[in-house]
């Protein structure tokens, strides 16, 4: 059973741990506004993404898929509201400004993204189904869910720590405008690779 786990983890980490909206968000958010502010919102990814692995286990996802309409809708809105969040780290003004921590993005912001993360559904459907453990689907979701789950909290950890690793030096408005900049316009071009990756995954 070590040798299953390691393998769905050796299949998990590219798919899971590559840039996507997710990661590029929490890079970004560790960035503009430092590893304690970002911690909320970080919470919110890992939570809203260990959603996503559950519906996914329970074959929820496989059922709204198969409505077109209802994928529209959540994709249009999934847009809207990760141009928002690309908005909010563009804008984020200098660590060491007053204003900063008290407008980082919050635990319901990352819980919102993950759930609209087409990436999230494309990578972990992909590595859910990469390996099969257990004798049985009961058995096999009883050892995924919680091997995954551990992976998404140390993945989306590294990320936010990434993000805040370089956030001391962007106390300069010029330099923190440039990256935050760099790191929306990452997190707007990783949308549309999501978003081929789960027509993929479709």
């Amino acid at each position: 059973m070590i040798t299953d786990i390691l393998t769905l983890w050796a299949a998990a980490i590219p798919l899971m741990g590559s840039p996507g909206p997710a990661t590029l968000s929490l890079a970004g958010i560790g960035a503009a506004y430092g590893f304690r502010a970002g911690a909320g919102y970080l919470a919110g990814i890992v939570l809203g993404t260990v959603s996503v692995l559950l519906l996914i286990a329970t074959g929820i996802t496989g059922l709204i898929l198969g409505i077109p309409v209802l994928v529209q809708a959540i994709t249009v809105l999934a847009l809207g509201y990760i141009l928002y969040l690309a908005y909010k780290i563009a804008t984020a003004p200098p660590l060491g400004e007053t204003q900063t921590a008290q407008s980082a993005p919050r635990f319901a912001a990352g819980y919102i993204l993950a759930l609209a993360n087409p990436k999230a559904y494309a990578a972990i459907g992909a590595a859910y189904a990469s390996v099969l453990i257990g004798g049985d689907a009961w058995a096999d979701a009883a050892i995924k869910i919680p091997a995954l789950a551990i992976l998404i909290v140390a993945i989306n950890s590294v990320w936010l720590t990434l993000g805040a690793s370089i956030s001391g030096l962007l106390r300069n408005r010029r330099t923190a405008r440039v990256v935050n900049a760099v790191f929306a316009i990452s997190l707007l071009a990783s949308v549309a690779l999501a978003i081929h990756g789960m027509v993929d995954f479709r």
